[in-house]
């Protein structure tokens, strides 16, 4: 929004750019507690710029230094603590912080794909042996060996890794598929576990969770497939909430707008009232997207308002693949890679 308090007519994707690339170089202080997130900012602001047709804003100096910074928080050789670890700033005589950490390894390969790396530097075994080591008997996962929350979010992050990995070793997908079903709340969507409330963000972990393992149709009735369309198609009222009874949120526009895309019937939503809706959350003039009108714009709903505009087709930005959360064009890279990997 402009200070006049006109919604822009356009996306604003110079701004928004040079916002991504502000975020590559420097973060404000209120983001320091964040600083074991500091890949997924990375990932936003990367996959960010690939979403905006600007990756060329990345120099190749910058774009090297960004892929050897992701592969040096990989943990190699580490039996069950191997992965890509949240932070480079762990002394080295603490082995028991030095462990992989799930939704690093989902951001880190992800990143290494846009910025097309052809990913033969990550040691694919290990990861997966850390992958497995966190799943738990109830076929959920946790983020990290020493222990953590276990939920829906995490499930996804290890089937995206095994999916880029194709290797499906580090999964017990049976498990893996039997939580997510348990995870189904009345109302048909689901939580970030069993008995828990249905969320927009849970729901599309847990579909495009049971996509990439091609188990959605197999999982998932008829019946339970429709009730699923119809919650996720009611949280839209201009844009799309996360939870009934909730305003809308720019970042819904791709949780829910992914999952309805994967479920193919994104076309039974209005695109204009989503559209003007995240494009009322915009910053025209430092960038960025905020939560909601009004608010300050964060690297989080910046690119996640951006994805849901992608999956509308808005003009200028990349088509994506919902499931994984990255460009078409870095996932046909992954593809190619595959390929080679096929030959060896």
């Amino acid at each position: 929004m402009d200070y006049t308090g006109r919604i822009p007519a356009q996306l604003e994707k110079s701004r928004h750019a040079k916002y991504f690339k502000r975020i590559l170089h420097v973060m404000p202080s209120q983001m320091a507690p964040y600083d074991s997130n500091r890949m997924m900012f990375a990932y936003f602001a990367i996959s960010g710029l690939d979403m905006l047709n600007s990756l060329d804003m990345i120099d190749d100096n910058d774009r090297l230094a960004a892929i050897e910074w992701i592969y040096r928080l990989q943990i190699k050789n580490a039996g069950i603590r191997s992965g890509f670890m949240a932070s480079t700033m762990l002394p080295d005589n603490t082995p028991d912080y030095q462990c992989g950490y799930l939704p690093m390894a989902y951001t880190g390969l992800a990143t290494l794909l846009v910025l097309g790396d052809d990913l033969s530097r990550v040691d694919k075994k290990s990861l997966l042996e850390g992958i497995k080591a966190c799943q738990s008997d109830d076929g959920c996962f946790i983020a990290m060996i020493t222990g953590s929350e276990s939920d829906m979010r995490f499930i996804y992050c290890a089937c995206c890794v095994s999916s880029m990995l194709d290797d499906w070793s580090g999964i017990d997908k049976v498990k893996a598929v039997d939580y997510i079903i348990k995870s189904i709340s009345y109302d048909g969507a689901m939580g970030q576990g069993p008995g828990l409330e249905s969320h927009g963000g849970s729901t599309f972990c847990a579909v495009a969770s049971l996509y990439l393992m091609n188990e959605l149709d197999n999982a998932l009735s008829n019946d339970q497939l429709d009730k699923l369309k119809r919650w996720c198609l009611m949280r839209q009222s201009d844009g799309f909430q996360g939870r009934p009874g909730k305003p809308s949120d720019t970042c819904y526009s791709f949780w829910i707008g992914a999952t309805l895309n994967i479920l193919g019937v994104a076309n039974l939503t209005d695109p204009n009232e989503n559209r003007e809706f995240v494009l009322s959350t915009q910053d025209s003039r430092i960038g960025g997207f905020a939560k909601f009108y009004d608010t300050c714009s964060d690297p989080l709903h910046t690119y996640l308002g951006l994805c849901g505009l992608s999956l509308l087709g808005e003009p200028g930005l990349q088509s994506m693949n919902a499931a994984l959360n990255i460009s078409d064009r870095a996932y046909n890279h992954l593809k190619e890679i595959h390929k080679k990997w096929k030959l060896e």
